[in-house]
């Protein structure tokens, strides 16, 4: 039996956390603030990891900033087993690399799952359970890879919670209930948000890290304020030092 304690497991395993927000908050572009980051995209277009973009919202040549990401293309499910496979293989020294694993998105990770399954069953409905289930595999898989942070993105809905049976806004995934379950995987869930604006003052990107009547979200590191700035590498840090 081998012994370990929970700051050396923290360590480890490094920060995992779910962030949802609607189209044009700047989930993608999260993934320049992650330390050495490298991007899973099942998405149509990385174009707000744009050199001009990036320099346009956090400024030029500024510290922590990855203005040149490596990002690997997700069309299949096959394409996301075997980047799992190859991060989880020691001889590929992914570790060297890399620090963050950014899946963006899980919602369209998701549908890609859902499109295969529907090729495959008679009766549509039936894909739904498929998704669930390797869907549900896949994020526990990269979630427990150790030695690398992981930040998973996700599109947003406004629906009924089905435990508090509120309607809140929270992750949007194909069919009812995964959007619902996805995030009981994570310690940490965040809503990424814009503020409204005030008088000449614009509106400013933040992430909201607690729940309220309207949000689903959570901070089990119980380090985080109530609103953080939108940079992962900072939060990472501020959850690790505790």
């Amino acid at each position: 039996m081998q012994w370990s304690t929970t700051s050396q497991v923290n360590a480890s395993q490094g920060v995992a956390v779910l962030i949802y927000g609607g189209a044009g908050e700047g989930k993608t572009l999260l993934c320049a603030t992650a330390p050495r980051p490298v991007i899973l995209s099942a998405e149509s277009g990385l174009l707000s990891l744009s050199r001009r973009n990036i320099e346009r919202v956090y400024g030029v040549n500024t510290p922590g900033i990855t203005y040149e990401i490596p990002t690997m293309e997700i069309n299949t499910v096959d394409d996301l087993a075997n980047a799992y496979t190859w991060f989880a293989n020691p001889i590929n020294r992914a570790r060297d690399y890399f620090s963050t694993i950014c899946l963006d998105s899980l919602s369209e990770i998701a549908e890609v799952v859902l499109s295969n399954a529907k090729k495959q069953v008679k009766d549509p409905r039936q894909a739904y359970g498929e998704v669930i289930e390797k869907t549900t595999m896949l994020v526990r898989s990269f979630r427990d890879l150790p030695g690398f942070h992981k930040y998973m993105a996700a599109k947003m809905e406004f629906s009924k919670d089905e435990a508090s049976g509120a309607n809140k806004y929270q992750t949007a995934m194909p069919g009812s209930k995964l959007g619902q379950q996805l995030p009981y995987f994570f310690d940490e869930v965040f809503c990424l948000r814009t503020s409204q604006p005030q008088g000449n003052a614009k509106g400013y990107r933040y992430i909201q890290t607690q729940p309220d009547f309207q949000y689903v979200a959570k901070d089990r590191s119980g380090v985080l304020d109530e609103i953080e700035r939108p940079d992962l590498s900072y939060i990472f840090n501020k959850i690790q030092e505790g």
